[in-house]
């Protein structure tokens, strides 16, 4: 049974169909495509959600098939039923299971106790499906024959501001698998849970970033300039010391700016302007934040298609 918990769990040799599948399905030469049909997706959320919520209802129904939308505290599951009970059953009623919920290990152990496929829709560790996402924009600018991942390789991505959230931590496994550069600045203090670390160098990524105090460092010919919330949820009581420590790190006109001329600026949605970004930023030619929360809808098809074909 094949799971989309992290990054690596599509080889390299294989996002170049992944790519080219949902951009099938964003022209519409997909659209009569329907490896769902007759089957049901169970949707697990912990976390509130805007994008991931709708792209994964809507994505499974135009594969025909039938999304189950199970919110935690509605079930057993926060009642305290163990994650292997949840898994067993579950694996006898639907199709594949989609998880947004806080522990990494939650999803690990759905995926391992059921029988049915598993997508990590973010955890506080890892958020692939944001990476693909985000990669698949960029690849439909650069790529040129056909050659769509290829175009990835070489460039620089600049990651700033909280430097430990899982955003951070899914564009450095992904920058090391498209063959990126990355380059993350933040303050001090705001490093990786050892569980990423340790992940990384599973994965033979370790030391593959570079990590500055220095905005306008990081930020040095890169390509693409991302930005995420510093208050992710979860962390609402360190509201007011989070803003502080980091508001030296607000993406500007003057810091986009230092990148490249024709580099990109993207954020994974919601943003607060006047935090992490301004609204100037935002609103530039050059942000294309809404490109990548429209792909979510597309990659997240190919990637249900993919693993319900195995």
């Amino acid at each position: 049974m094949r799971h989309f918990l992290k990054e690596t769990d599509f080889k390299y040799s294989e996002l170049e169909g992944l790519f080219a599948l949902a951009r099938e399905f964003k022209t519409g030469r997909g659209r009569h495509a329907t490896p769902l049909a007759g089957q049901t997706w169970a949707m697990i959320f912990s976390k509130s959600s805007t994008r991931t919520r709708v792209s994964f209802e809507v994505g499974i129904h135009e594969l025909g098939g039938n999304p189950l939308f199970l919110n935690r505290n509605d079930i057993q599951l926060g009642r305290g039923e163990t994650i292997a009970d949840t898994a067993r059953v579950l694996s006898r009623y639907v199709h594949g299971l989609v998880v947004r919920t806080f522990d990494h290990a939650e999803v690990e152990q759905l995926a391992a106790q059921g029988t049915i496929p598993v997508i990590n829709a973010l955890t506080d560790l890892l958020h692939p499906c944001q990476i693909f996402a985000d990669a698949f924009t960029l690849a439909e600018r650069w790529g040129r024959d056909g050659n769509l991942v290829g175009s990835l390789r070489g460039r620089k991505i600049a990651f700033v501001g909280d430097r430990g959230c899982n955003v951070a931590n899914s564009w450095i496994m992904g920058a090391n698998l498209f063959g990126m550069k990355i380059s993350l600045a933040g303050p001090p203090g705001f490093d990786a849970a050892p569980e990423f670390d340790q992940l990384l160098a599973r994965e033979g990524f370790a030391g593959g970033y570079e990590f500055t105090t220095d905005p306008y460092e990081a930020v040095r010919d890169a390509d693409v300039v991302y930005t995420d919330v510093w208050v992710s949820m979860g962390k609402e009581e360190e509201t007011a010391e989070r803003i502080r420590v980091m508001s030296p790190f607000t993406v500007t006109p003057e810091l986009l700016a230092a990148a490249k001329p024709d580099a990109f600026f993207m954020h994974c949605l919601p943003a607060h302007a006047g935090q992490e970004v301004t609204q100037t930023v935002l609103d530039s030619p050059r942000s294309i934040i809404f490109d990548e929360a429209e792909n979510r809808l597309h990659i997240q098809k190919a990637i249900m298609a993919t693993l319900a074909r195995r």
